[in-house]
């Protein structure tokens, strides 16, 4: 399948940690992942009964992590992140990094990017399973919201 690019956003907390756990839920809870045991993205309808009843999504997130062939494969969603890094830590596999200031300004120009910045931001990740997230802010200067994206999946 190769690796999938994924991004989300999500309303500004302090905690860029927490706020992972949070979307980790709401994205398990759409069925917006690949289920590498079933072959199959859980939130497509035309997936056939038949093969959803063969090989059923996992009950639980905690299910869904611990299924042998996730671990391989992935879920091509940010559901593959574990989490995000303190300042200093080195990042790594199935890592959320947060970008610098010196990073933002680099590439978008501003040490307070905004949705429009995005684009800019984009080339940041470091590689494939591995995440980065930035504090986007309103017009004004504070903090609006936190956006996550990176690639995963085999």
């Amino acid at each position: 399948m190769g690796a999938s690019g994924w991004s989300y956003t999500v309303p500004w907390q302090a905690d860029p940690d927490a706020a992972l756990r949070e979307l980790h839920k709401r994205v398990f809870a759409e069925g917006d992942y690949w289920w590498a045991e079933g072959g199959y993205w859980v939130s497509n309808e035309d997936v056939p009964a038949e093969k959803r009843a063969a090989v059923p999504p996992p009950a639980s997130l905690t299910d869904l992590i611990a299924a042998e062939q996730v671990a391989y494969d992935g879920t091509h969603s940010i559901l593959d992140m574990a989490r995000v890094l303190r300042p200093g830590e080195e990042p790594g596999h199935c890592t959320v990094e947060m970008v610098t200031a010196d990073e933002s300004r680099r590439t978008a120009g501003t040490d307070r990017p905004t949705r429009d910045h995005l684009d800019a931001l984009d080339d940041l990740v470091r590689g494939r399973w591995m995440g980065r997230c930035v504090v986007l802010h309103h017009a004004a200067g504070d903090p609006a919201e936190l956006h996550f994206w990176g690639y995963s999946g085999d």
